[in-house]
C-alpha cells in the first residue's frame, strides 16, 4: 500500500482502492486527494510488479485488495491483466498506434485526474 484515506484528512475504511503502477502512482495520488475534498475514502496501492503480488500469502494479497471494496486500476498500457484482481474498471490502453506529445496522448486515453476520478465515482455508483 502506499496512500490510506488517512493521509488525506480522512480517518475512515477505504471505500475504493486505485491500484497503479510506475508513473500511474502519481495520478491516483492527485484522484485520491480529489476524491478526499467530496469525502470519498480511497486508498492507493502502488504494485510495480503483478508477479511479485501474485506470490504473496493469500492474507497479505487480502490485506492489500480487502473483499467488498471496489478496485480501479490505472495502467498506461493493455488492461487485461487486472481483471484478474476483481477490479471494477481499469484505465488502460487496449490498442496501438498513436502519436503525438505526451500530455495530449494522455488525454487523449483518459489518463487524467478528472477521468480517473469520474472512473471511480462509476464504480462506486455500481456497487
Amino acid at each position: 500500500m502506499l496512500a490510506e484515506p488517512s493521509e488525506v484528512g480522512l480517518r475512515r475504511k477505504a471505500q475504493v482502492v486505485i491500484v497503479a503502477t510506475g508513473s500511474e502512482v502519481q495520478l491516483a495520488l492527485h484522484a485520491q486527494q480529489r476524491l478526499a475534498v467530496d469525502g470519498i475514502a480511497v486508498r492507493v496501492v502502488s504494485m510495480p510488479s503483478t508477479t511479485v503480488f501474485d506470490r504473496q500469502p493469500v492474507a497479505y494479497k487480502q490485506s492489500v485488495l480487502p473483499a467488498g471494496v471496489p478496485r480501479v486500476a490505472v495502467e498506461m498500457g493493455a488492461t487485461d491483466g487486472w481483471w484478474k484482481y476483481g477490479c471494477a474498471a481499469v484505465v488502460g490502453i487496449d490498442r496501438y498506434g498513436e502519436s503525438a506529445p505526451a500530455p495530449a496522448l494522455f488525454k487523449h486515453f483518459g489518463f487524467t485526474v478528472d477521468n480517473v476520478v469520474a472512473t471511480v465515482r462509476a464504480a462506486l455508483q455500481r456497487r
